[in-house]
């Protein structure tokens, strides 16, 4: 059993499938407490995790902001303090930017960034009472390189990237550390109609691009290289590091991707440098 000085108190959003579920598992294991939202039937979780002493699970719709600040107070009440947030409710689309309706992109936003703000600033407030904690967002490779038919997605996980960078240097002088995470394709429900929505819309032009991913995404799902129980492992990691970093990408196919995209930037730069440098005030010092 863990020291009272050793012992993290976790809230995990989305906790009741793929990582959420699978970060849980591993949060419990580790011996920390655990605050686990759902949309529904919390019983159902909490009889899946066990019904384990060190485990709360509580009704939460990430785009109800009142929910989220009722959840977090539940969390504060019952384990008296909020170490480690993590931001992992969320849903991919699968479509051409062109193909998205403006429904389709604004339910995306709401949930994957609009719901993760919701949470961030019903949880921050016990954090900064604290002096410390851990906010730790969910990217996704897609928020590191833009992906035929995942560029709506992609763009709620730039935001994500952005919004936790600010967040890192906000945060900072109070205590408080926020990190991304952007896991690469892992073995999870994803793919599955469960967590993925594709567009009614599907326009022919884009047959050899975007409909070429559909067929790609029907035909990994369940094979993806990642191991979700090997990522909830690195997550007890993070949790516990005493300096976490503000990005952590994870899988070596993320790795391999974000290599290749800053190679790809410093090759254009190198290409276009005297147009970027050439635009300054002729009175701006070289």
């Amino acid at each position: 059993m863990k020291s009272i000085n050793t012992q993290k108190v976790w809230f995990i959003t989305g906790a009741s499938r793929g990582f959420g579920l699978e970060i849980s598992k591993a949060v419990l294991a580790a011996g920390d407490k655990l605050v686990a939202t759902v949309r529904s039937k919390p019983e159902d979780l909490a009889a899946q995790l066990g019904n384990h002493e060190n485990l709360a699970v509580v009704t939460l719709d990430i785009t109800n902001e009142e929910q989220a600040k009722v959840a977090a107070k539940q969390a504060n009440d019952t384990f008296g303090r909020i170490d480690i947030l993590v931001n992992n409710a969320g849903y991919g689309l699968l479509s051409g930017v062109e193909e998205a309706t403006a429904q389709e992109v604004k339910n995306n936003y709401e949930v994957n960034v609009f719901g993760l703000l919701n949470v961030t600033r019903a949880i921050l407030p016990y954090m900064r009472v604290q002096g410390s904690g851990h906010v730790i967002n969910i990217s996704s490779i897609g928020g590191l390189f833009g992906y035929v038919g995942w560029g709506i997605y992609g763009s709620t996980k730039f935001a994500v990237e952005g919004i936790t960078e600010a967040m890192a240097q906000e945060l900072a002088p109070l205590g408080i550390y926020a990190t991304v995470v952007a896991p690469g394709f892992f073995r999870t429900e994803f793919l599955d109609h469960s967590s993925l929505v594709k567009t009614s819309n599907e326009i022919n032009d884009y047959s050899a691009t975007v409909g070429e991913m559909r067929s790609f995404a029907a035909a990994v799902n369940k094979k993806q290289p990642g191991d979700p129980v090997k990522l909830a492992e690195a997550f007890v990691k993070l949790g516990h590091a005493e300096k976490p970093p503000v990005h952590l990408p994870l899988g070596k196919d993320t790795l391999a991707k974000f290599r290749e995209k800053t190679a790809a930037f410093e090759q254009e730069i190198s290409e276009w440098h005297d147009v970027i440098t050439g635009t300054d005030h002729d009175d701006v010092a070289a």
